[in-house]
């Protein structure tokens, strides 16, 4: 399965957002999915398997509990891909970043100046 067609569903995505915050258990991921997409335990067991097969998922054995954890591999290969793009994208991100960073000093110096008033 091509790597796209793994990511291009919202189940399979979000797990691996899940995951992204580290390895989890077969449980915990089901019961989260379960309440997010309201879909039963052997749909989440077949979107696990998806991303087990395709390689954007691991699983290790801990006593009963099977454990899963994001493979960056896959991803990096993503990365790679969209290498091409980015420009269609980076300068927006610059800009984003510009404008939060001129926020964040204005927020600083009207909280500076409401001090100043305070202590006068």
């Amino acid at each position: 399965m091509h790597a796209f067609d793994v990511l291009g569903d919202p189940v399979r995505r979000r797990i691996l957002e899940l995951l992204a915050g580290g390895e989890q258990t077969s449980g915990s991921l089901t019961a989260a999915i379960q309440a997010e997409f309201g879909i039963s335990q052997p749909a989440v067991s077949q979107h696990l398997r998806v991303l087990r097969e395709s390689g954007f998922a691991t699983v290790r054995a801990e006593g009963v509990r099977r454990l899963y954890a994001v493979n960056a591999a896959p991803l990096q290969e993503v990365d790679v891909w969209l290498q091409p793009f980015r420009r269609f994208w980076a300068q927006h991100l610059d800009a984003l970043a510009t404008e939060l960073a001129r926020g964040r000093r204005e927020r600083r110096k009207t909280a500076e100046e409401t001090d100043e008033k305070r202590e006068s």
